[in-house]
C-alpha cells in the first residue's frame, strides 16, 4: 500500500477550468456532503492547488487498488514520514481510519457525524452559480438552466447523451433499490407522498420488503437525492417530495409537467439559501421567518392571480402573511390586496435577488 500512497503523493492534481462556488474552504477540517456530480471533488482539488505539492495527500477511496485494511495501517506512518499537513479522503467510507493531520477533508454523500469536522452540504449549482457557465445573461441562460439543471458536468455532455449519462452515474452511485425509488419519486415530483404509499403501489408489481424500502427511502433522503417538505404545523402529515436537481425529471421519466418542474426549481433555490419553509393546501411555500408566501405560477396573469388570492385568503389572514411573491417565467407586476403585498417576479430576477 505504501507504493500506491507514494504514487498518489507524487501525482499532480489537475482540473478543468474552475468556476467559483458560493462555498469556500479555509484551513479548517471539513466533511463535505453532497450528491454525485454536485462538485465536491472539484471544489477540494481547486483548494489543494493553492498549496505546495509536498504538503498534501489526495486519496479517492473508490480506487480499486486500495486495500482498506492495509491503508489503515500505512496511512498514519506515511503522513508522519512526509509531513502531510492536509489529507483529503474523497468518496470516504466509514471503514477507513483517518490519520491525525493538521487538516482533514473528507468528501462523501452520507453524513458520518464526525464531531471534529465542520460539515458542509454542497448542492448542485443554483441559478446564480449556473450563470458563471453562460456567455449571455439573458432569457437563453434561463432556458439552458431548465434544460441542463444544476449538474456542472452537463455543460460538457452532448444533448443526446445527457439522459444516459445521468442514468449511468446514478446506477453506479446508488443501490438498485435506491435507484428504483428515485425513479418513482421523479414521477411524483412536487407531490405529497409517503414511503408507505410507495410500498403499496410497488408491491403489486414486484416482490419487495417493506423494511428495505423504508431504509432505502431514508437513505435517499439523508444523502439529499430527495428532499421532503413538511406541512406547516403538521409534522406528522404526508410530506411533499422534491428532487435534488430538476435534470432528473427528463433523465428518469418521460412524464411532462412544467408546473411541477418549476415548483421544484423554486424549492431548490429556497433550500440552497437555507430558508426555512413549509407547504400547506394551496400554498407552495410558506416562509415563517419573513411572513411570506412564495407561489410558483410560471404563466400567471392578473386574472388567474386574483382567483388564487381568493382561494388562499384564509391562510393569509390566519398567519398574517405580509408578503406574497409570485414567481413567474417572465411576467412582472403588482396587485392590490388589503392584507399583503403581492408581487409577480420572473424566476431569473427572483433567484439572484437579495
Amino acid at each position: 500500500m505504501e507504493i500506491l500512497l507514494e504514487e498518489l503523493y507524487k501525482t499532480d492534481i489537475t482540473i478543468d477550468k474552475f468556476h467559483f462556488r458560493k462555498t469556500f474552504l479555509d484551513d479548517s477540517s471539513y466533511q463535505i456532503n453532497g450528491v454525485t456530480q454536485s462538485g465536491k471533488t472539484k471544489l477540494v482539488k481547486n483548494y489543494l492547488l493553492g498549496f505546495k505539492k509536498n504538503s498534501y495527500l489526495y486519496i479517492d477511496c473508490n480506487d480499486v487498488r486500495i486495500n482498506i485494511e492495509t491503508l489503515n495501517s500505512d496511512l498514519q506512518p506515511f503522513c508522519l514520514k512526509y509531513k502531510i499537513n492536509t489529507l483529503v479522503l474523497d468518496n470516504y467510507k466509514k471503514e477507513v481510519k483517518v490519520a491525525n493531520v493538521s487538516q482533514l477533508i473528507i468528501c462523501c454523500e452520507k453524513n458520518f457525524d464526525i464531531e471534529f469536522l465542520t460539515t458542509i452540504t454542497l448542492y448542485p449549482l443554483d441559478y446564480e452559480e449556473f450563470l458563471a457557465y453562460e456567455h449571455k445573461y439573458d432569457s437563453t441562460a434561463l432556458n439552458h438552466f431548465f434544460q441542463l439543471g444544476g449538474f456542472a458536468s452537463m455543460h460538457k455532455i452532448n444533448a443526446d447523451e445527457r439522459a444516459l449519462f445521468i442514468q449511468k452515474t446514478l446506477k453506479y452511485t446508488l443501490s438498485e433499490m435506491e435507484f428504483d425509488l428515485l425513479v418513482y419519486c421523479t414521477k411524483m415530483m412536487a407531490q405529497k407522498i409517503s414511503p408507505f404509499s410507495i410500498y403499496e403501489r410497488i408491491k403489486s408489481t414486484r416482490k419487495i420488503s417493506k423494511d428495505k424500502l423504508y431504509k432505502s427511502f431514508e437513505d435517499l433522503s439523508n444523502k439529499n437525492y430527495i428532499h421532503q417538505l413538511q406541512k406547516v404545523n403538521h409534522p406528522k402529515a404526508i410530506r411533499k417530495i422534491y428532487l435534488c436537481d430538476t435534470s432528473l425529471k427528463s433523465a428518469l421519466t418521460i412524464d411532462k409537467n412544467f408546473g411541477k418542474l418549476f415548483e421544484n426549481m423554486i424549492f431548490l433555490e429556497l433550500l440552497k439559501s437555507s430558508t426555512a419553509c413549509y407547504y400547506d393546501d394551496g400554498i407552495d411555500f410558506y416562509l415563517p421567518n419573513s411572513d411570506e408566501v412564495v407561489l410558483g405560477m410560471p404563466f400567471a396573469e392578473e386574472r388567474s392571480l386574483f382567483k388564487k388570492m381568493e382561494a388562499i385568503e384564509a391562510f393569509i389572514f390566519r398567519y398574517q402573511v405580509k408578503k406574497i411573491t409570485v414567481v413567474t417565467m417572465s411576467k412582472e407586476g403588482k396587485i392590490n390586496h388589503p392584507l399583503s403585498k403581492v408581487e409577480m417576479i420572473p424566476f431569473d430576477i427572483w433567484a439572484i435577488g437579495d
